[in-house]
């Protein structure tokens, strides 16, 4: 590995983590609900993505890639967390709170941001498609090593800007309910199609087999 790859893997990671998601989402609605929760919520997220990381640095990802079977339980996992989620945004839209930063529960947001990226097959396979293309197998460092050095390089700019946008949200909704209850039925109506998606995507490759 060489600084120009680094670089190059970095520029394009930044780009893919600016993109709005399902992490957006749910950082916004931690944003929304109360400051204190934002960063139990990205630190979920990041726990997801380390997870990942490991899995696919040690092999195991690859193993599971291999097997359909696995993949289309790892999605279906995914897709039916993500429509909870949304639909629970959607009976309960976030309103900004103050004084009350205790009782959104940090563990239960540093397991749902968790599952949100731990339980998401495109992440898995987004991980083993691109981390290899940046490693050099010529290198001194061995494969395992670099593919994990990229995928922290990945979660540290995930994190950074998932930060940014939960603090954000924050700070510019925390004066506007009615902003933030709209907010709050788009961040539950995304992770609601994002879900959908991810499993008719499935269905479709099960009727089609």
């Amino acid at each position: 590995m060489n600084l120009h790859t680094l670089l190059a893997f970095w520029t394009i990671s930044i780009l893919l983590a600016a993109t709005p998601g399902a992490d957006w989402a749910y950082v916004i609605s931690a944003g929304i609900r109360a400051h204190a929760a934002v960063v139990p919520a990205v630190f979920g997220l990041f726990l997801g993505y380390i997870a990942i990381t490991g899995t696919v640095a040690g092999g195991i990802g690859t193993l599971v890639a291999s097997m359909p079977l696995a993949v289309t339980i790892l999605t279906f996992a995914g897709a039916a967390y993500l429509i909870k989620l949304g639909i629970s945004l959607l009976r309960h839209p976030p309103v900004p709170k103050k004084g009350h930063e205790r009782e959104t529960g940090a563990r239960r947001w540093i397991a749902k941001g968790f599952a949100i990226s731990g339980l998401n097959p495109k992440a898995l396979l987004f991980f083993l498609a691109l981390l290899p293309q940046f490693t050099n197998p010529g290198s001194s460092w061995p494969i395992f090593l670099q593919i994990g050095i990229l995928g922290i390089i990945h979660t540290i700019n995930c994190v950074s800007i998932y930060l940014m946008v939960g603090f954000g949200a924050r700070t510019i909704l925390s004066s506007r309910p009615k902003a933030s209850i709209v907010m709050g039925y788009i961040s539950g109506a995304i992770m609601i199609v994002l879900g959908l998606g991810l499993a008719s995507e499935d269905i479709m490759k099960l009727l089609h087999s």
